[in-house]
């Protein structure tokens, strides 16, 4: 009986041994996946911070942009204060009538608004991407878009926030009259 007992002894330290292994091993795939889960995270939360940043400059840019509004709206309101008194009876009925329909915007007309300028503001930038592809024949010229009055500066600001964040190619490339040659001088 004395010879059996060194042989268990073996096997429970071997079992032992085989029984630490396959925790330590089994740890170690445990704390793989919670280093993948934290990796992911990791570039969620940079992700969620980006689209932070970029929310906070659109809501920033809407901001200033709704008081440069407002301020225009009021200078226009002293000027219309200002002119109205020398106008005949009738014509002042007529104005401030027209004055007073003009303040009430209804969300219908917000909305059709809107979808007119992001219409657009799509088309002109199908354009900007088909013309560089398909040169017009030698004497027709693009169809040119109307001008966008100040007005509505904070509803295309609003459309260009929601169809996401532009480079500083992108935001360089507008510099209105300036354009380049090939050599990359501007050129007015």
């Amino acid at each position: 009986g004395s010879s059996h007992l060194p042989q268990q002894l073996k096997f429970t330290t071997s079992d032992s041994c085989d029984r630490i292994k396959d925790e330590f091993q089994l740890l170690q795939a445990q704390y793989h996946s919670l280093k993948l889960e934290c990796d992911k995270l990791a570039s969620e939360k940079s992700e969620m911070q980006r689209h932070y940043v970029m929310y906070y400059e659109m809501s920033y840019g809407l901001n200033i942009e709704m008081h440069k509004q407002a301020e225009i709206v009021k200078r226009l309101n002293g000027i219309c204060a200002q002119v109205l008194p020398y106008l005949s009876q009738e014509h002042q009925q007529q104005v401030l009538g027209a004055i007073e329909r003009a303040k009430q915007v209804t969300a219908p007309e917000l909305n059709s608004i809107i979808r007119q300028q992001l219409q657009a503001h799509q088309l002109s930038q199908l354009q900007a991407l088909a013309l560089p592809l398909t040169p017009l024949p030698v004497g027709l010229q693009p169809p040119s878009l109307p001008a966008v009055s100040a007005g509505s500066g904070l509803l295309s600001l609003s459309a260009l926030g929601s169809q996401g964040h532009l480079t500083k190619e992108d935001k360089n490339g507008h510099d209105g009259d300036a354009h380049q040659d090939d050599d990359g001088e501007k050129s007015d």
